[in-house]
């Protein structure tokens, strides 16, 4: 069991930034991590990492929205698509797949974070394990990730069962 990136422990020491290291039972989506942590989906940051023509990018959102790619490539200005598992593990080697931190300057990619996730006080993030999660300020967060922050995500309805149902879809 992996406890926290290496990267993202020295990382946060170096800036003396405080946070709480929360450990849960594995989780291997951000909704799944919200909810093992009693959380809302809202308030949980993923990362998703899109790749251009030749620039990579780190999305950061809340768990309950999903990048629309349109709106992306309108800010970047460039066509954008999710990135293989081949590139995540090239450019995150310490963290598992679906746990990525929203820092992407430890890893020199830069960071996009949605608005939706700019309004808390506090955020929840992978610590580059499916079993640890990251507490801490939203000021020392943008402090240290330094994100460029816009509007690219879209909240997921399909996570919600009876939504979803009333619209004729089925819920896996």
């Amino acid at each position: 069991m992996q406890v926290c990136s290496t990267r993202l422990q020295h990382f946060l020491k170096l800036y003396r930034v405080p946070y709480t290291l929360i450990q849960h039972a594995p989780t291997f989506s951000s909704q799944m991590t919200a909810a093992a942590m009693h959380i809302p989906g809202k308030e949980m940051a993923k990362a998703v990492v899109l790749e251009g023509r030749a620039q990579k990018y780190l999305a950061v959102l809340p768990a309950s929205y999903h990048v629309d790619l349109g709106r992306f490539a309108e800010i970047v200005g460039e066509p954008v698509h999710l990135a293989s598992e081949t590139t995540i593990r090239e450019l995150f080697p310490d963290c598992e797949l679906g746990a990525i931190p929203p820092f992407g300057r430890l890893y020199g990619v830069p960071v996009f974070l949605d608005v939706a996730l700019a309004v808390g006080r506090e955020v929840v993030f992978p610590a580059g394990s499916h079993s640890d999660a990251v507490r801490m300020s939203y000021q020392d967060f943008e402090e240290l990730a330094r994100p460029e922050v816009c509007s690219f995500a879209v909240k997921d309805t399909s996570l919600h069962p009876v939504r979803a149902q009333k619209k004729g879809r089925e819920h896996p």
